[in-house]
């Protein structure tokens, strides 16, 4: 089990490149004692949430796709897209080069245990899927 407050500030350093890249903005950060924890960033046009269930020991990212300004309902898979099936297929369109350099973005942190490591991991795929999302078909 973590601390939520250690999650946030983990997910705030792992995944900064949100607001200095790409110009999310932090939209709310919830910590439900010690059961949940999550931070939702936004944009315009899409919704990033990065939660963690501590009972569970799970992590989830998702990324949303804005309606009008607003989170789509959770079960219209068009416009609720989980990490793992964007990278899955978004992975295929990127090459070796923009892999490397990804990787090398994230060379400056160092994961100290497993929560940290599937953080760390989900932002090198996130920031990559992100820069494709366009590319990404259902």
């Amino acid at each position: 089990m973590i601390e939520g407050t250690f999650f946030i500030e983990k997910v705030k350093c792992y995944f900064n490149f949100l607001e200095t890249e790409c110009e999310y903005r932090i939209q709310c950060e919830k910590i439900n004692g010690n059961l949940f924890y999550e931070i939702l960033y936004q944009d315009d046009n899409t919704a990033v949430s990065i939660s963690y269930e501590n009972i569970e020991n799970y992590l989830l990212v998702i990324v949303f796709l804005l309606q009008e300004g607003k989170l789509p309902n959770y079960d219209d898979k068009t416009k609720t897209l989980h990490l793992n099936e964007l990278n899955a297929r978004i992975m295929r369109l990127i090459g070796a080069d923009e892999i490397n350099s990804n990787l090398h973005f994230f060379l400056k942190f160092s994961a100290q245990n497993p929560i940290e490591k599937s953080l760390l991991k989900s932002a090198r795929e996130l920031r990559l899927c992100l820069k494709h999302i366009s590319s990404y078909k259902m």
